[in-house]
């Protein structure tokens, strides 16, 4: 069922994950994954502007268009074309953008899954024996559920593309892809406490479907989050994780 009060709880936990940051001195766990994040993101942004560019120029040459263009000799054709050529660029861009952070978290599922588990040590006094057999099992289940939520994420955002072109009703596909991408984010957050109580995956969607309402709250910050250039890339994933690990345990709902 879904829950205004999980979505309101899921937000205000990141107040709380931020007090908790600065009380137990987590900072190095913030501040590691955020650097490697702003290093790979901009390593990978350079690639895909490059080979967004070559591949438009493929794309025109092998249908000529640039000669059609040129024959043409029109200024305002000249520039219709720049522009959707810019445009094409910008469409995988904005593709990149949305999955990188996927990207990220199947890369860093050790650092996150550790985060994970020494918030919930910290707040329940004990801790979790470290085991390399343990850490590998959860590293393969994060990159099974990240792959998961790619397709799911994908599917549904295609679908979204189909009805923007219905009037009216397709003016409000964008906010309903923004709420679809911040669930399926803040789900990425919550399955990391999933996984630490030994939740197959299986059991682990169905929990998660189960507080929708905390998973979309969790992603909403998270996407929002991640708008602010360098900060919000470098803070955004370790803030979502530890704030959705406090609002699971406030709730003993695992």
């Amino acid at each position: 069922m879904f829950s205004f009060r999980e979505v309101l709880s899921a937000i205000q936990s990141y107040g709380k994950a931020h007090q908790f940051i600065m009380q137990h001195k987590l900072w190095k766990w913030i501040l590691i994954p955020g650097v490697i994040y702003c290093l790979l993101f901009f390593t990978g942004f350079y690639f895909v502007w490059g080979y967004s560019g070559d591949f438009v120029e493929y794309l025109t040459k092998l249908m000529h268009i640039t000669e059609w263009v040129q024959d043409l000799e029109s200024s305002w054709i000249s520039f219709l074309f720049i522009l959707v050529a810019f445009s094409v660029r910008i469409v995988f861009v904005f593709w990149y953008f949305s999955y990188f952070k996927y990207l990220f978290l199947i890369v860093a599922s050790p650092v996150f899954s550790y985060l994970s588990e020494k918030t919930e040590a910290i707040l329940e006094h004990k801790d979790f024996p470290f085991s390399w057999s343990q850490l590998g099992q959860d590293i393969l289940r994060g990159i099974k559920m990240s792959c998961r939520n790619i397709v799911y994420q994908t599917a549904a955002i295609l679908v979204m593309l189909l009805v923007s072109f219905i009037p009216v009703i397709g003016w409000l596909t964008p906010m309903v892809g923004f709420f679809i991408e911040s669930y399926f984010y803040g789900f990425s957050m919550m399955d990391y406490s999933c996984e630490r109580h030994r939740l197959n995956m299986s059991q682990s969607i169905q929990f998660i479907r189960q507080h929708r309402g905390m998973a979309l709250g969790n992603g909403i910050v998270f996407y929002l989050f991640m708008l602010i250039p360098v900060l919000g890339w470098m803070l955004a994933p370790s803030y979502a994780v530890i704030a959705a690990t406090i609002d699971l345990q406030n709730k003993r709902l695992i």
